[in-house]
């Protein structure tokens, strides 16, 4: 600390009372003899002291530069200071968080709607070197700022969109200012829009009448979506319903076929089953006309043995005619109709032969039936000796 000007030395002036200085030779001293009585003293005796002494407060919060002769700045934190006049010139800042009104700005949005904007800008001071030697009037500034850059940022923004979406505007405004002053050691915190309405009583009943008008625009737009969403669901429920009734008319075709196909199979599994026991019988009545039963049957007594199952289903259709209600009499034809060409008939009446044969060969399995029971009764031996 350089020492005081001579001329200084010998007195100091504390809100009317006197502190000799004869022993002191320092702006230190000086400062640690008056900081107990400063301590003391009201905001209105402080003023005093920093107008007519040698001493500057700085308040807390704040921060503030000393210049010596207009140059040499130093920081001068919270607290008491040395403060010479025309020796030194000091500054001081807010470095609190601080705010400014932008009242009723008039701009124009993108859509060329003129309107009457106001919002609050916060800022604060962050390098207080910056804000004191890079600018004149930091506050000042900042609020042109904030003018300018409004009204810009609110040009690019559609009536609509600010009305939905306020805060994009806020968000945008806050990046564009704090990229502006960001140069002078000032950071913008956040921006609120405070009113956003239509310049005159005559834009705002334009404003009505077109929002009125979309809105009708838009429930007409609801009202054919709706009736096409509508007409579309008719057109999948007929769609839908002519599948089903064509894939109902499939099926049944299906089914019918394979019906018609089981049936047909069945039948000619009957008939090949029937097949199989007629060519049985035949065989079994040849092998009871031939002479032989060990030699095989020739084809006359297998052409005689079917003749004769022909002639057995005639009587029994015979015998249904004559059961029958409905039918009573039956004109017989020739003789060779009766089986009077049958070998062995033995008169004309050969049915009767066809019958006996017939007879004859049930009672005949009849036999072996019993001989095989009374087989299975006996021993072994007694078995194979019988």
């Amino acid at each position: 600390m350089s020492m005081l000007p001579t001329q200084l030395q010998n007195t100091v002036r504390v809100v009317g009372r006197q502190l000799p200085l004869n022993t002191v030779a320092s702006g230190s001293n000086v400062l640690r003899l008056a900081r107990p009585v400063i301590g003391r003293l009201t905001s209105i005796q402080k003023l005093q002291l920093q107008k007519r002494g040698f001493l500057t407060i700085v308040e807390q919060g704040h921060e503030g530069w000393r210049l010596t002769l207009g140059r040499n700045p130093v920081r001068l934190s919270p607290g008491l200071n040395l403060y010479i006049p025309v020796w030194h010139q000091v500054q001081k800042l807010d470095l609190r968080e601080s705010s400014v009104n932008i009242p009723n700005l008039q701009g124009y949005t993108a859509d060329n709607v003129p309107v009457l904007c106001s919002g609050s800008m916060f800022y604060r001071i962050r390098d207080s070197y910056k804000a004191c030697f890079e600018v004149s009037e930091v506050d000042k500034n900042v609020q042109n700022i904030g003018t300018s850059a409004m009204r810009s940022v609110l040009g690019t923004f559609s009536y609509d969109q600010v009305i939905a979406d306020r805060n994009e505007l806020n968000q945008r405004l806050n990046k564009v200012i704090g990229d502006s002053i960001a140069q002078w050691g000032v950071e913008c915190t956040k921006f609120e829009i405070q009113s956003f309405q239509p310049a005159n009583r005559e834009i705002e009943r334009q404003l009505e009448l077109q929002m009125e008008a979309e809105r009708n625009r838009r429930k007409q737009t609801l009202d054919t979506k709706a009736a096409i969403n509508i007409a579309e669901g008719h057109k999948q429920r007929v769609i839908l319903e002519s599948e089903g009734l064509l894939e109902a008319k499939s099926n049944e075709a299906d089914a019918a076929y394979k019906t018609v196909v089981r049936d047909a199979e069945a039948r000619q599994q009957q008939a090949l089953m029937e097949a199989s026991a007629i060519a049985k019988q035949v065989e079994a009545i040849s092998r009871s006309l031939a002479p032989d039963s060990s030699t095989e049957p020739s084809t006359e007594h297998r052409l005689t043995a079917l003749q004769m199952l022909v002639e057995l289903k005639r009587l029994d259709q015979l015998k249904a005619i004559a059961s029958s209600d409905s039918n009573s009499t039956y004109f017989f034809g020739d003789k060779a109709a009766l089986g009077a060409g049958l070998e062995g008939a033995g008169g004309s009446w050969g049915v009767d032969y066809a019958q006996n044969v017939k007879d004859n060969m049930q009672k005949a399995s009849n036999a072996e039936s019993q001989v095989s029971i009374r087989t299975n009764g006996l021993p072994g031996a007694a078995a194979r000796a019988a």
